[in-house]
């Protein structure tokens, strides 16, 4: 039973001062936690919480000879150092950076959009629909969990969105035309999971044809990209603490010798790398460079930057935030880096 007491805001602030967390501007720390919350600001402050080293048996059971490995236990208390002031600091970084990445991602979708149709119309402007001109495990594969082809479920949620439209041209190609609408039409609907999901449903070929115009010449290695992508959006669009994420969904390696500067990311001993989100970043910047070879979007990113609150005694560090270390001396990096 969930037992922790409703608290006011000044009885959060005592709170968090009686753990050691500095407050330096009470007045405009209240107004923090009215107007964004406990809960959100305690994601950017808890890097700085206590922690106890412990160690724990791998494994079952406390044998002899058995090897054991550190953990630790987050505390309650604040390291010295902490505070208030450090956290906002953090999120206002953090929400630079969803937007900044927002702006990313919808340039990628519209130009996918059109890729998609452009791809698949060629063959007939309702192939969205036709599972022959689809990957057969897609379209006619039986789906463990529903029995169903993936297809199926996807031409669900479609259709969902292009009934939710309230869009003029939605209206008015389904009055004069009726359904089903054009991929070309249809696709204007679809939000970045259903276009992620057809990626990954298209033939072979038709997904390389796509890939190699983003100079990854790998469709399965693009499709992987977009589902990380896909989760990246999600993270934004929901406004949650994005800058040191353990993305669950992680992009795939490209084949050897595809995207040079991004090879160290899979290498032996950067297994992190992947599970955090600088890395979708960086593909980001990938596909807008084929998007827009003229995007100002690195150069924002790389301003961006040199704002970030680095603070390695607090765990506010560039490693946390998925970095390798030879690529500290990339453009993008603050000056003070190099």
């Amino acid at each position: 039973m969930y037992q922790k007491p409703w608290l006011s805001y000044q009885e959060q602030l005592e709170k968090l001062k009686s753990r050691g967390l500095a407050v330096t501007d009470e007045p405009k720390a209240l107004e923090y936690l009215e107007r964004i919350g406990y809960y959100r600001l305690s994601g950017y402050w808890h890097p700085f919480r206590e922690r106890s080293g412990l160690f724990c048996p791998i494994g079952k059971g406390i044998r002899k000879g058995k090897k054991t490995r550190a953990t630790s236990t987050v505390l309650d208390t604040f390291k010295p150092g902490s505070s208030f002031e450090a956290a906002v600091h953090l999120y206002v970084f953090d929400k630079k950076l969803r937007l900044l990445v927002l702006d990313a991602l919808e340039r990628i979708e519209v130009a996918l959009r059109v890729d998609i149709a452009h791809t698949l119309g060629k063959y007939d402007p309702f192939a969205y629909l036709n599972p022959e001109l689809l990957f057969e495990g897609f379209a006619k594969d039986a789906d463990s969990t529903t029995g169903l082809p993936r297809h199926v479920d996807w031409m669900k949620k479609q259709a969902t969105q292009i009934a939710r439209s309230k869009e003029d041209f939605i209206k008015h190609n389904k009055n004069k035309y009726g359904h089903p609408l054009p991929i070309w039409i249809a696709c204007e609907v679809w939000d970045f999971n259903t276009l992620s999901e057809l990626y990954d449903g298209m033939r072979l070929d038709d997904q390389d044809a796509i890939a190699n115009k983003y100079g990854v010449e790998n469709g399965r290695t693009l499709a992987s990209w977009l589902r990380s992508l896909n989760y990246l959006r999600n993270v934004c669009a929901h406004h949650s603490r994005l800058w040191n994420r353990n993305v669950i969904d992680q992009p795939k390696k490209p084949p050897e010798g595809v995207v040079p500067d991004l090879n160290s990311a899979w290498k032996p001993g950067n297994e992190h790398i992947p599970a955090r989100p600088f890395l979708l970043l960086c593909i980001c910047q990938k596909l807008l460079s084929a998007i827009n070879p003229a995007s100002s979007w690195w150069q924002r990113f790389s301003d961006l930057l040199a704002e970030f609150p680095e603070n390695e005694s607090l765990g506010i560090g560039w490693g946390a935030f998925g970095v390798a270390d030879e690529w500290g001396d990339w453009e993008c990096f603050p000056k003070s880096r190099q």
